[in-house]
Formats: structure tokens, sequence, C-alpha cells
């Protein structure tokens, strides 16, 4: 099978040359790069500081000059080269580094044509762009690995220099999980690590565990209380924990609650808070409920009924 080609593009007015080394290298766990561009006004001081790192990697400078104070002439340029390669078909996709937000409808359209697009910037990056985007690193996050590297050979957790931005939250990331995992036991089968990172790659375009100080999925997950990851022969899955006596201390919480509001019930949601107030590190999707109303309908002791205002009422059975 070939690797597959691409195209990188680089927006100079953006982007620090620091990056150019982790941006070539993670280029490659895609494939070969054809085209290797940057732009920017040359002509500028800014500029500078960029043109050792083009002749060590073979970067084409394109020249952009800066016609109008405060406008930046560079996008328009780069994004009439990136139409101009997309017809030639000679490339699988692009690169576009840059922590623009106007790159957005770019990436959109590159996608559109079948493109695999792979977006790069600084943590200040809009979710704009990322989302746009099939991949998005965050640079800092590879700036950050590259020196780890060099200093150690650590596996598993590393702290970050600093929290990424505009990042979906590990919290998150954790419910996505365990809504894959439920969807996966109600149909009766197994979840394996490879399908969590893809789903969650495709749901979000910048989803990396080194946002989150992990270098693998594996350890992310495993040092995650709410699942249990298992090896058989040489596939990995992952599944929820069963924490069963919680479950039965939350469902007696429950039913004392009802049992002391008497015959009056209690609204759904005030016992949902209270539950909440006892037990804050309960999470009913871990139990395969989509919902806590889902899981007070299933203690068999407590029953609920729809008031006149349309308020869910809770009461012994």
């Amino acid at each position: 099978m070939e690797d597959k080609r691409y195209a990188v593009l680089i927006d100079s007015d953006n982007i620090s040359s620091k990056y150019i080394g982790v941006i070539l290298d993670e280029m490659t766990k895609y494939g070969v790069v054809t085209y290797k561009r940057i732009y920017g006004d040359w002509t500028s001081t800014q500029a500078n500081k960029w043109k050792k790192e083009l002749m060590e990697n073979s970067i084409t400078p394109i020249q952009q000059f800066r016609n109008t104070v405060g406008k930046n002439a560079t996008d328009s340029t780069l994004i009439i080269d990136a139409m101009d390669i997309l017809y030639t078909e000679s490339v699988d996709g692009f690169c576009i580094v840059s922590s623009d937000g106007d790159f957005t409808r770019l990436a959109s359209r590159l996608r559109e044509s079948g493109m695999h697009v792979i977006g790069m910037g600084e943590n200040k990056t809009p979710r704009s762009f990322r989302a746009a985007c099939t991949v998005f690193t965050d640079l800092e996050l590879l700036l950050d690995q590259s020196v780890d590297d060099a200093s150690s050979k650590n596996e598993g957790k590393s702290k970050l220099k600093k929290k990424a931005e505009n990042v979906i939250s590990q919290k998150i990331i954790e419910n996505d999980i365990i809504e894959i995992i439920t969807e996966n036991d109600n149909k009766g089968r197994e979840t394996g690590l490879g399908e969590i990172g893809s789903r969650l790659q495709k749901k979000y375009s910048d989803f990396d565990v080194r946002n989150y100080g992990y270098s693998s999925l594996s350890t992310f997950i495993d040092e995650t209380a709410a699942f249990d990851v298992k090896k058989k022969e040489s596939t990995v899955f992952v599944a929820l924990h069963s924490d069963k006596d919680m479950k039965k201390r939350v469902k007696k919480f429950a039913v004392d609650v009802v049992a002391e509001a008497g015959t009056k019930g209690i609204e759904m949601g005030q016992l949902g808070q209270k539950i909440h107030d006892e037990f804050p590190s309960f999470n009913v999707k871990e139990f395969g409920y989509a919902t806590l109303s889902k899981f007070i309908y299933g203690i068999k002791d407590l029953k609920v009924e729809t008031s006149g205002n349309n308020k869910k009422i809770v009461y012994i059975r």
C-alpha cells in the first residue's frame, strides 16, 4: 500500500518557527509530504526567524506583500494555492498549519472534495477551525512531547506544561466513552479500545489524550475510575466499572428519602438533587442508564406519577 501524499501549507503570520521540526515529524505518521510551502511577507523583519528553517527543511517560501495595513493577504494566497493543488489531483490530503479561524471554510471545502485535512495550531486556535479539520493537533503538545522524549523515556502519564485552551473537557470525553460502551452493551457486544479511539476522533477532530496529560488512550482509560480495561489475546476491551455497592446504596437512599416524604411524595427533580448532594461522584451512565430519571423509574420500590401541572412525583410503591 502506497503512502498517502500531503501538501503542508504554513501560515507564517500565525505560527512560530520553533514548531517546524515537530510539524514535519508529526506528518510522518500520515504519509509523504510532497508540497511544503510557507506563506508570508519575507521582506519583513518578523520573517527573519523562519529563514534558517526554510533552508534546513526544504520549505518553499511564498512571498505576499502587505498591500494594506491590517489586512492579512497571506490567508488569501494560501487559500488560492490550496485550491490549485486540489485541482491537480496530486495529493490525498492537506495539512494546514495556522492558529487562524479564517481557514475554517477552506478546511471544510477540502473535506467536501474528499481530502483528509490535518490542522495544526496553537491552543488558542478557535473551535470552528478545529472542528472543520479531519484531525487537529495542538502544537504545544507536540513541542512538549519532543522535549520530554529528549530528556527521558517516560511512558504513560506525563505532566503538560500548559493546559490547552478550547479543548473538550475530560468529563465530556468520559461521558462519551460511557455512552459508547452502554450502546454496545445494549447490543450484546463488547467494546474494543480501537473503536473508542476511532469514534472519539470522528466526533472531536482535536481529540488527543496528550491534551489531558497522557501518552496513550489505554492509559487514559485505565486511570479513569469509571472503566475497567481487560485484554483478550491481542485485543484490548473496555467495560464500565461495576460498583454494585454504590448502586445499592443510592437505591436505598432514594427509597428512604421518598418514604420520609410520606404520602405527598417528592418531585423527581428534588429527589435527583438530594441523590447528587449525597453521592456527588455517582454517575447513572456508569450503570447503563441514560438519565437519573430512568434510574429512578427502575427502582422497584418506587413509582412515578405525573401531577396535574405535569410534574413528576415519586411515591413509595
